[in-house]
């Protein structure tokens, strides 16, 4: 079963947001064994000693990272745990982004949108196309 790590800056203050983190950490139960780590601090360069130690395959989120489709990020994610790597860790900077020494200690940079997302809120789109690539690998109905 594959480690997924979620590398996150500042806390979920927002109850639906904690709900929607807990639902999707549910369903990717069946899929893999996930860890939520969060970081006090939202200095854009907080992250960096968690993501250079950091076992695996890294995937930094930024604006300017690489945009895939959601059978893209399935055939990424399988080609990773393909290869005998089982774990990935995800990396979400603050407000203020992630530094460009976080950003280059990660295997790819990602992007979802050219938009600006609430980094709370990307957690949970995170989590939502991260249960959809599985269920894309396992060939399950609730990607359409």
């Amino acid at each position: 079963m594959p480690n997924l790590r979620i590398l996150c800056q500042g806390n979920l203050k927002e109850s639906y947001l904690r709900e929607a983190v807990g639902e999707y950490s549910k369903r990717l139960s069946a899929y893999c064994r996930l860890e939520i780590k969060e970081s006090k601090s939202d200095l854009p360069d907080a992250l960096f000693d968690e993501v250079s130690s950091a076992k695996g395959y890294k995937i930094a989120l930024c604006v300017e990272g690489k945009q895939l489709s959601s059978p893209g990020l399935a055939a990424k994610l399988e080609n990773v745990f393909g290869s005998g790597n089982s774990d990935v860790c995800f990396v979400i900077g603050g407000s203020d982004g992630l530094s460009e020494r976080v950003k280059a200690a990660c295997d790819l940079r990602l992007s979802f949108s050219e938009m600006t997302f609430p980094h709370q809120l990307m957690r949970v789109i995170l989590l939502e196309q991260i249960y959809r690539a599985f269920t894309i690998i396992n060939h399950k109905t609730y990607h359409k």
